[in-house]
């Protein structure tokens, strides 16, 4: 799998590997210009960790209603597959109840494919405004020196100006200085898109399946929905060199270069791996996505549950 960069501003604080903080003993800023700067960048910590929280809640939300649409799909396709086998008792002599029970659950599972499709578009959704969020932790002074109101902007505005964002490298509340936030950000964002990745795959495989001989013809360098792929693109989960979706993997694992051909009509223990996969979040590590919100809330003084 082509490797993930969330790219932000070089600059002097930072997590070492260990995951100890490292801060500079002092920045180039003047005291009064840190006195300006520090509460502006507290109040812009705080509200971009609110909305990944609040992202996080999001993802969860859509993740469920993905799976619920899922074991529809699931379900009805199973009780069409099984329907000429299956004993109806009374209803056995009443004319086309079979096809017309096939006819009723084809219609069930072409609405919960597209309620599938619609949860991973809202997923898609919240990992770019995830990403978005990661980008907009720095404060820059906005406007002139000369300016008697100093203001302050998430976005970079004078090319001229040395202004790095990050306060010259000091703690923005009591340890941590704005890389290090953007660094757990990061880590986030990183297993959200794993994640991802791997969700389309089990959408593709499940809006695939079918009990007759028509069938959803589904290409993985094909976009799923219109804008797919710009916000892929985004996310850093499209190929530079083929414009199409990296092929999806574990944390920590490299990915096969082919995807597998997907089965159109697996067995029952096959589609229970795809629900168990998709509510599982295999690439989501709870812990440690629990332990990044612990650690940021007792830094900013806010609960991020």
């Amino acid at each position: 799998m082509e490797a993930q960069h969330f790219s932000t501003p070089p600059s002097k604080g930072a997590i070492s590997k260990s995951g100890s903080i490292t801060t500079p003993s002092s920045s180039p800023l003047l005291p009064s210009v840190i006195r300006l700067w520090r509460p502006s960048a507290q109040r812009n910590i705080r509200n971009q960790w609110s909305k990944l929280s609040s992202l996080k809640q999001q993802w969860a939300s859509s993740s469920s209603s993905g799976r619920s649409h899922a074991t529809s799909v699931v379900n009805a396709y199973l009780s069409q597959k099984y329907m000429p086998s299956m004993e109806l008792g009374s209803l056995s002599d009443m004319l086309d109840i079979r096809n017309k029970a096939c006819l009723k659950l084809s219609k069930q599972q072409e609405l919960y494919r597209s309620k599938l499709l619609s949860s991973y578009n809202d997923m898609v959704d919240v990992v770019v405004q995830m990403v978005n969020t990661c980008r907009l932790m720095r404060c820059y002074f906005k406007g002139t020196s000369s300016s008697t109101l100093i203001q302050f902007s998430t976005s970079f505005e004078d090319n001229q100006s040395e202004d790095a964002g990050d306060g010259g490298g000091i703690s923005v509340f009591t340890s941590l200085t704005i890389p290090c936030f953007e660094k757990l950000a990061e880590e986030l964002v990183q297993m959200f898109g794993l994640e991802l990745n791997l969700k389309r795959q089990l959408l593709m495989e499940l809006l695939s399946i079918s009990s007759g001989s028509s069938q959803y013809s589904l290409v993985w360098s094909e976009e799923l929905y219109s804008g797919e792929f710009d916000n892929l693109r985004l996310c850093n989960l499209l190929s530079e060199e083929t414009s199409t979706p990296l092929h999806p993997t574990l944390k920590g694992r490299e990915s096969n270069t082919h995807m597998v051909s997907r089965n159109h009509q697996p067995n029952p223990e096959v589609l229970q791996v795809y629900l168990v996969a998709w509510l599982a979040d295999v690439n989501i590590h709870t812990k440690r996505v629990d332990e990044i919100f612990e650690i940021v809330s007792e830094e900013i003084h806010v609960s991020l549950s």
